[in-house]
Protein backbone atom coordinates (compact mmCIF):
# COMPACT_ATOMS: atom_id res chain seq x y z
CA UNK A 1 0.00 0.00 0.00
CA UNK A 2 1.46 3.36 -0.99
CA UNK A 3 0.35 6.59 0.79
CA UNK A 4 0.01 9.38 -0.89
CA UNK A 5 0.55 13.86 0.32
CA UNK A 6 -0.83 16.50 -2.01
CA UNK A 7 0.40 19.71 -1.32
CA UNK A 8 -0.93 22.02 -3.41
CA UNK A 9 -1.08 26.48 -3.30
CA UNK A 10 -0.49 29.52 -5.97
CA UNK A 11 3.05 30.68 -7.03
CA UNK A 12 5.92 30.94 -4.63
CA UNK A 13 3.96 29.50 -1.71
CA UNK A 14 6.66 27.39 -0.37
CA UNK A 15 5.32 24.17 -2.13
CA UNK A 16 8.78 22.48 -3.06
CA UNK A 17 10.70 23.70 -0.70
CA UNK A 18 8.20 22.21 1.84
CA UNK A 19 7.57 18.90 0.00
CA UNK A 20 11.29 18.24 -0.46
CA UNK A 21 11.93 18.71 3.25
CA UNK A 22 8.69 16.61 3.91
CA UNK A 23 10.12 13.77 1.71
CA UNK A 24 13.47 13.71 2.88
CA UNK A 25 12.17 12.66 6.75
CA UNK A 26 9.68 11.10 5.93
CA UNK A 27 11.82 8.53 2.94
CA UNK A 28 9.24 9.26 0.30
CA UNK A 29 9.51 10.10 -3.04
CA UNK A 30 9.12 13.95 -4.22
CA UNK A 31 7.46 14.80 -7.26
CA UNK A 32 7.79 18.36 -8.07
CA UNK A 33 4.65 18.68 -10.73
CA UNK A 34 5.43 22.04 -11.44
CA UNK A 35 8.37 21.52 -12.56
CA UNK A 36 7.28 19.19 -15.23
CA UNK A 37 5.31 21.85 -16.41
CA UNK A 38 7.79 24.07 -16.70
CA UNK A 39 9.75 21.33 -18.87
CA UNK A 40 7.29 21.22 -21.38
CA UNK A 41 7.18 24.99 -21.17
CA UNK A 42 10.96 25.35 -22.06
CA UNK A 43 10.39 23.36 -24.98
CA UNK A 44 7.80 25.68 -26.26
CA UNK A 45 9.76 28.82 -25.68
CA UNK A 46 12.60 27.14 -27.44
CA UNK A 47 10.22 26.28 -30.30
CA UNK A 48 9.05 30.10 -30.43
CA UNK A 49 5.63 29.22 -29.26
CA UNK A 50 4.23 32.80 -27.53
CA UNK A 51 1.98 32.33 -24.67
CA UNK A 52 -0.88 32.93 -25.57
CA UNK A 53 -1.28 31.14 -29.16
CA UNK A 54 -2.65 28.02 -27.83
CA UNK A 55 -2.89 26.48 -31.13
CA UNK A 56 0.97 26.77 -31.32
CA UNK A 57 0.80 24.80 -27.97
CA UNK A 58 -1.52 21.88 -28.30
CA UNK A 59 0.67 20.96 -32.09
CA UNK A 60 4.18 21.96 -30.44
CA UNK A 61 3.71 20.44 -26.62
CA UNK A 62 3.25 16.58 -28.54
CA UNK A 63 6.79 17.15 -29.15
CA UNK A 64 8.10 16.94 -25.86
CA UNK A 65 8.75 13.94 -23.99
CA UNK A 66 9.05 14.81 -20.34
CA UNK A 67 10.30 12.14 -17.81
CA UNK A 68 11.69 12.20 -14.26
CA UNK A 69 14.50 9.96 -12.78
CA UNK A 70 16.46 10.39 -9.11
CA UNK A 71 20.32 10.49 -8.41
CA UNK A 72 20.73 10.76 -4.76
CA UNK A 73 17.37 11.30 -3.67
CA UNK A 74 16.91 14.40 -5.74
CA UNK A 75 14.80 14.98 -8.38
CA UNK A 76 16.16 15.31 -12.26
CA UNK A 77 13.39 16.74 -14.79
CA UNK A 78 14.65 15.12 -18.20
CA UNK A 79 13.58 17.23 -21.54
CA UNK A 80 13.81 14.71 -24.64
CA UNK A 81 16.81 13.27 -22.45
CA UNK A 82 18.23 16.63 -21.44
CA UNK A 83 18.46 17.22 -17.75
CA UNK A 84 17.07 20.72 -17.50
CA UNK A 85 16.92 21.52 -14.07
CA UNK A 86 19.18 24.51 -14.22
CA UNK A 87 16.93 25.92 -17.27
CA UNK A 88 13.24 25.88 -15.83
CA UNK A 89 13.63 28.25 -12.85
CA UNK A 90 13.07 31.58 -14.90
CA UNK A 91 10.28 34.32 -14.41
CA UNK A 92 9.82 33.62 -18.48
CA UNK A 93 9.45 29.91 -18.14
CA UNK A 94 6.96 30.35 -15.29
CA UNK A 95 4.68 32.24 -16.69
CA UNK A 96 4.79 30.07 -20.08
CA UNK A 97 4.04 27.21 -17.90
CA UNK A 98 1.14 29.02 -16.25
CA UNK A 99 -0.48 29.71 -19.96
CA UNK A 100 0.91 26.22 -21.35
CA UNK A 101 -0.82 24.50 -18.57
CA UNK A 102 -4.22 25.50 -19.30
CA UNK A 103 -4.01 23.41 -22.37
CA UNK A 104 -5.67 20.53 -21.99
CA UNK A 105 -3.42 18.60 -24.10
CA UNK A 106 -0.50 19.18 -21.70
CA UNK A 107 -2.49 18.53 -18.50
CA UNK A 108 -3.27 14.78 -20.05
CA UNK A 109 0.51 14.15 -20.98
CA UNK A 110 1.96 14.77 -17.40
CA UNK A 111 -1.10 13.48 -14.98
CA UNK A 112 -0.63 10.08 -16.49
CA UNK A 113 2.88 9.75 -15.49
CA UNK A 114 2.11 11.27 -11.95
CA UNK A 115 -0.65 8.84 -11.65
CA UNK A 116 1.22 6.50 -12.13
CA UNK A 117 4.32 7.24 -9.73
CA UNK A 118 1.85 7.46 -6.79
CA UNK A 119 0.13 4.33 -7.20
CA UNK A 120 3.55 2.37 -7.38
CA UNK A 121 5.66 4.60 -4.17
CA UNK A 122 4.92 6.36 -1.20
CA UNK A 123 5.02 10.15 -3.05
CA UNK A 124 4.74 13.84 -1.83
CA UNK A 125 3.27 15.62 -4.68
CA UNK A 126 2.90 19.52 -5.21
CA UNK A 127 1.71 21.64 -7.84
CA UNK A 128 -1.83 23.42 -8.48
CA UNK A 129 -4.35 20.82 -8.64
CA UNK A 130 -3.04 17.81 -6.76
CA UNK A 131 -5.71 16.74 -4.36
CA UNK A 132 -8.36 18.13 -6.75
CA UNK A 133 -7.37 16.28 -9.73
CA UNK A 134 -4.26 14.75 -10.27
CA UNK A 135 -4.61 12.47 -6.72
CA UNK A 136 -8.20 13.27 -5.43
CA UNK A 137 -7.94 10.48 -2.92
CA UNK A 138 -4.38 11.36 -0.98
CA UNK A 139 -4.22 10.52 2.04
CA UNK A 140 -3.12 13.74 2.78
CA UNK A 141 -3.81 17.28 1.09
CA UNK A 142 -2.73 20.34 1.90
CA UNK A 143 -2.90 23.59 0.47
CA UNK A 144 0.26 25.94 0.88
CA UNK A 145 -0.46 29.65 0.84
CA UNK A 146 0.86 33.02 1.60
CA UNK A 147 0.57 36.39 1.02
CA UNK A 148 1.27 37.88 -2.37
CA UNK A 149 3.61 40.29 -1.08
CA UNK A 150 5.62 37.53 1.25
CA UNK A 151 5.79 35.26 -1.95
CA UNK A 152 7.12 38.37 -3.85
CA UNK A 153 10.26 39.19 -1.54
CA UNK A 154 10.75 34.72 -1.36
CA UNK A 155 11.52 34.88 -5.20
CA UNK A 156 13.36 38.03 -5.05
CA UNK A 157 15.83 36.81 -2.56
CA UNK A 158 16.17 33.29 -4.01
CA UNK A 159 16.73 35.10 -7.62
CA UNK A 160 19.25 37.15 -6.38
CA UNK A 161 21.01 34.53 -4.23
CA UNK A 162 20.97 32.76 -7.72
CA UNK A 163 22.81 36.14 -9.39
CA UNK A 164 19.67 36.37 -11.55
CA UNK A 165 17.89 39.51 -9.49
CA UNK A 166 14.48 41.31 -11.04
CA UNK A 167 12.93 44.48 -9.54
CA UNK A 168 10.57 42.76 -6.19
CA UNK A 169 7.52 45.17 -7.90
CA UNK A 170 7.79 43.55 -11.29
CA UNK A 171 7.84 39.79 -9.39
CA UNK A 172 5.04 41.14 -6.93
CA UNK A 173 2.95 41.43 -10.30
CA UNK A 174 3.71 38.63 -12.10
CA UNK A 175 2.69 36.87 -9.21
CA UNK A 176 -0.82 38.31 -9.00
CA UNK A 177 -1.40 37.91 -12.56
CA UNK A 178 -0.53 34.28 -12.26
CA UNK A 179 -2.82 33.60 -9.09
CA UNK A 180 -5.54 34.91 -11.16
CA UNK A 181 -4.75 33.07 -14.56
CA UNK A 182 -4.52 29.73 -12.26
CA UNK A 183 -7.54 30.42 -10.48
CA UNK A 184 -10.05 31.41 -13.59
CA UNK A 185 -8.56 28.70 -16.15
CA UNK A 186 -11.18 26.67 -17.37
CA UNK A 187 -9.00 23.22 -16.96
CA UNK A 188 -7.87 21.87 -13.71
CA UNK A 189 -7.98 25.64 -11.76
CA UNK A 190 -6.01 26.39 -8.92
CA UNK A 191 -8.28 25.95 -5.85
CA UNK A 192 -8.63 24.34 -2.17
CA UNK A 193 -10.03 20.88 -1.78
CA UNK A 194 -12.98 20.55 0.34
CA UNK A 195 -10.93 18.00 2.50
CA UNK A 196 -7.41 19.92 2.44
CA UNK A 197 -5.98 21.69 5.22
CA UNK A 198 -5.14 25.11 4.87
CA UNK A 199 -1.45 26.30 5.82
CA UNK A 200 -0.72 30.46 5.80
CA UNK A 201 3.15 30.43 5.58
CA UNK A 202 3.28 33.96 5.90
CA UNK A 203 4.20 34.42 9.17
CA UNK A 204 5.82 30.89 9.36
CA UNK A 205 9.70 29.88 8.75
CA UNK A 206 10.09 26.44 6.68
CA UNK A 207 10.69 24.34 10.08
CA UNK A 208 7.74 25.99 11.34
CA UNK A 209 5.59 24.33 8.19
CA UNK A 210 7.28 21.60 8.02
CA UNK A 211 6.59 20.76 11.27
CA UNK A 212 3.20 21.90 11.23
CA UNK A 213 2.50 19.59 7.84
CA UNK A 214 3.90 16.20 9.39
CA UNK A 215 1.66 16.69 12.74
CA UNK A 216 -1.35 16.73 9.99
CA UNK A 217 0.72 13.57 8.57
CA UNK A 218 0.26 11.98 12.01
CA UNK A 219 -2.95 12.60 13.01
CA UNK A 220 -3.97 10.54 9.55
CA UNK A 221 -2.11 7.68 10.12
CA UNK A 222 0.67 8.32 7.49
CA UNK A 223 3.96 8.52 9.74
Amino acid sequence: MSYNIAIDGPAGAGKSTIAKKLAKKLGYVYVDTGAMYRAIALFLLREKVQPQDTDSILAKCTGADVTISYQDGEQIVLLNGENVNGLIRTEEVGNMASNSSAVPAVRDRLRSLQQELAANENVIMDGRDIGTCVLPDADVKIFLTADSAVRARRRFEELAAKGTPEPLEKIEKDIIERDARDRNREISPLMQAEDAVLVDTSEMTIDEVVEAILEICRKKGCI
